[in-house]
Order: structure tokens, then C-alpha cells, then sequence
């Protein structure tokens, strides 16, 4: 159970504490500060929380990369990029529907963010959608000029899929199946 302090209860506690306000420290003066040593980084600006997200994803800390991605989101706005983080920390938590409906609107906003676009493709390859997952992939590959190798690595993986699940085993009930025959003829026979 969470405990709330109330502004008057404060005020009685620090009234408990006496005089002693005044007796506080004084700031240091110039002349004793110590300037940092020379070549040292001095922060100006604030630490980019996708970046943050980023290595935490790598180092498998999902959830807190999925804090660090809200706090950009809360910082510099809802874009794609961080609707595709938060996507992507959501999907490797396992919350597969999230994760599809934050590339989809990431997608919205920036209909050529080709990790958006990918990474909508994997999830439909969770789903088993291999027929959608395909043109999304296919869509990513176009937009990337085919220069990314794990797009093509899905686009090659999607086809794959999509064909096992056409002619698989499990579609293949009837016990029907083609030989070949020889000179490209195929001959569709039923299994005894």
C-alpha cells in the first residue's frame, strides 16, 4: 500500500526539525571550484531515448527499453520511428496484437518507414498471415532498393512459407501427390 504525504503533514514534519533551516550550507565560493580536467565530455543535451531503447532491446531488457521508448514518445512526439520501437519492444514481450497495431499506425504516418513495413511482416508471419506478410516484405523490398539482407532473408522466408502451406502435408489430405514424370511432365497421382 502505497503512503501519501499531505502537504500539511510536510509542513508539521519540518516544523519538527527546528531552526536548523538557516543553518544550511552556504554554496561554494568561485575561488575553490575545480574545473574539470581538459578533454572532458561535457553533456549539453539530453540522451536520446530510442537510443537508450535500442541497447536495451540488444541487451534483452525489453521492458525497460519499452520505458525508454515512451519516454521518447513523451519527449519529441509520436513519429514512426518510435511507434515502431514501442512495436517492436511489444512484440518481442509477446504481445503479438499491440505490436501489429503500432506498425500499422507507424505505417500511417510514414508509409515509406521500411522498418515499420518489416517489421508488420513479421509479425504477420507470427499470425501465420504468409500471403499478406509476403506483399508487406515485397513492399519493404522495393522501398529499401533490396540493399537490406534481413528483408530479403523474410521476403525469401515468407514465400517459403506461404508455398509449405499451399502444398504441405497437411493441406495434402487426400493423399493426392505430383510425380514427375520426366521432360518438365508432372503426373498427379493418389497415394495408395
Amino acid at each position: 500500500m502505497k503512503r501519501f504525504i499531505s502537504l500539511a503533514g510536510f509542513l508539521a514534519l519540518s516544523g519538527c526539525i527546528g531552526s536548523q533551516a538557516d543553518d544550511r550550507l552556504d554554496p561554494l565560493p568561485r575561488e575553490l571550484e575545480i574545473a574539470a580536467p581538459a578533454g572532458t565530455v561535457v553533456l549539453q543535451d539530453e540522451v536520446d531515448q530510442v537510443l537508450v531503447g535500442d541497447r536495451l532491446m540488444d541487451a534483452g531488457q525489453h521492458d525497460l527499453a519499452l520505458r525508454a521508448y515512451y519516454r521518447a514518445a513523451a519527449e519529441r512526439g509520436i513519429d514512426a520511428e518510435v511507434l515502431t520501437s514501442i512495436g517492436a519492444a511489444n512484440l518481442a514481450l509477446g504481445r503479438i496484437g499491440q505490436a501489429e497495431r503500432q506498425f500499422r499506425e507507424a505505417i500511417e504516418i510514414d508509409e515509406s518507414f521500411v522498418p515499420a513495413i518489416n517489421n508488420l511482416g513479421v509479425v504477420l508471419m507470427e499470425q501465420g498471415e504468409y500471403g499478406e506478410a509476403r506483399r508487406i516484405f515485397e513492399r519493404a523490398f522495393a522501398l529499401d532498393s533490396g540493399s537490406s539482407d534481413a528483408i530479403r532473408d523474410n521476403l525469401r522466408l515468407s514465400i517459403a512459407r506461404m508455398e509449405d502451406s499451399v502444398y504441405g502435408e497437411r493441406n495434402n489430405q487426400e493423399g493426392l501427390g505430383l510425380i514427375r514424370r520426366g521432360g518438365g511432365v508432372f503426373e498427379l497421382r493418389r497415394d495408395p
